[in-house]
């Protein structure tokens, strides 16, 4: 099954990968300005947005096989947040895809997660567990987005991960194979986004990769907490761009 994407505009090929709490609709602004130059690359992973979720699948190899169906080369890849760490084993797997990749407060390998980050977990789940879906959406509306944001923002923020949660829970345990990541060989220059307002282990992956990655460009912003372009969209545009 090909995984739900979208594909608008021409020029160089630019392909936005979403965040764990969030889909495709993400990254809607910046879809606007961005067709106009360039052929701008949207995707739902399984069990996001219009993307039903497998017993067994590979984000990493769903979004391989969707470069190679469209013929995708010189790609800059933006991810945000785990769409960041899928962008990440695919340019282990096969960095001559790829000229550039920006990594907006992305997890990566062999980093742990912060006592924050997993209570924030445990609170959750525990909200799952007990049924609470509403419970839980709010929880991620109020923990995972800056202060920056607007009510727009919160509003999209609350539809997308209310609509991961249901597709989820509905379809119970699935396997999805993830690919190792070595920074080692990604040779495209790598610009290392992460904000103030976020966990820990968000900044710490980010200067894990800093000091591996062959031609990394690191960037802390004061004002952001973990969803930048849903924070401060216009200003977040050129960290995509320049």
């Amino acid at each position: 099954m090909t995984i739900s994407h979208h594909v608008t505009g021409d020029g160089p090929d630019l392909l936005l990968v979403h965040a764990g709490v969030a889909d495709s609709r993400m990254w809607a602004r910046q879809v606007e300005e961005l067709k106009s130059s360039r052929r701008v690359i949207t995707l739902d992973l399984r069990g996001y947005g219009e993307t039903p979720p497998a017993p067994k699948y590979s984000d990493a190899g769903d979004v391989l096989a969707l470069l190679e169906e469209l013929g995708a080369k010189d790609v800059t890849a933006v991810g945000a947040s785990y769409g960041g760490y899928v962008v990440q084993q695919v340019a282990t797997r096969a960095p001559e895809l790829f000229s550039r990749l920006v990594l907006l407060c992305a997890p990566t390998d062999n980093v742990q997660p912060d006592d924050e980050l997993r209570a924030l977990w445990g609170e959750e789940n525990t909200l799952l567990e007990a049924g609470d879906v509403d419970g839980a959406t709010d929880l991620t509306v109020r923990r995972w987005i800056g202060p920056e944001a607007d009510d727009e923002a919160r509003e999209l923020l609350r539809v997308m991960q209310k609509r991961a949660y249901d597709v989820q829970l509905a379809a119970g345990d699935v396997d999805n194979e993830e690919w190792p990541v070595e920074p080692e060989k990604i040779t495209a220059p790598v610009r290392l986004i992460t904000g103030a307002h976020d966990f820990k282990f968000f900044t710490d992956s980010a200067d894990y990769l800093a000091e591996r990655l062959p031609n990394p460009h690191r960037l802390h912003l004061p004002w952001a907490g973990h969803l930048p372009t849903l924070e401060r969209p216009t200003e977040a545009l050129p960290l995509i761009t320049e």
